[in-house]
């Protein structure tokens, strides 16, 4: 059972993924708009993956006998500055989630609620991976700066990274059935 602290650092945790979801979706919209297919295909694909991370939460917090409330969440920018500014923001923003996370984590060892520490570090593990990832792609873009040469590769890159996400989810996907 969850301890009523507990449960709404959770449920807190739940309205931040459901937040990222809806910020990396309207990154994904924008840059759609703006002709990079390969950047949208990646945020999309991004967006998915927060709404099945705040999934997780909601049906964790139940299963402990919570209940895990999905929140209203508040309207995401519409536009951005550049493809550099976007990842930028995803980097500070998953910085932001990690500290988060670790809120939590804390929280369970203070609690001493192992079963929900132990969850937990799925999300601590996915998070090295969150902001590594945007570190690299923070770091590539500033190596293209102003080319726009560069910019249609590193799109056409990133349109390849997504199918192959796609693809790798489909692929598990299919091997548990």
């Amino acid at each position: 059972m969850l301890s009523p602290q507990l449960s709404k650092a959770l449920n807190k945790q739940i309205e931040l993924e459901g937040y990222s979801s809806q910020y990396y979706l309207a990154m994904a919209s924008w840059a759609e708009t703006q002709g990079l297919n390969g950047v949208s295909a990646f945020l999309y694909h991004h967006a998915d993956e927060e709404r099945m991370h705040m999934l997780k939460l909601v049906k964790f917090v139940n299963e402990r006998g919570g209940h895990g409330v999905v929140p209203a969440l508040k309207q995401p920018p519409v536009t951005f500055k550049s493809v550099k500014s976007v990842f930028e923001e995803i980097l500070k923003h998953e910085i932001t989630v990690t500290g988060d996370i670790n809120a939590l984590v804390e929280i369970t060892l203070k609690e001493k609620d192992y079963t929900t520490h132990n969850f937990l570090q799925w999300y601590v593990s996915e998070q090295i991976e969150e902001e590594s990832l945007a570190r690299q792609i923070v770091d590539k873009l500033k190596l293209i700066g102003n080319d726009k040469g560069g910019l249609y590769f590193f799109d056409r890159d990133l349109e390849v990274i997504a199918g192959e996400a796609v693809a790798a989810e489909e692929a598990t996907a299919k091997g548990k059935k």
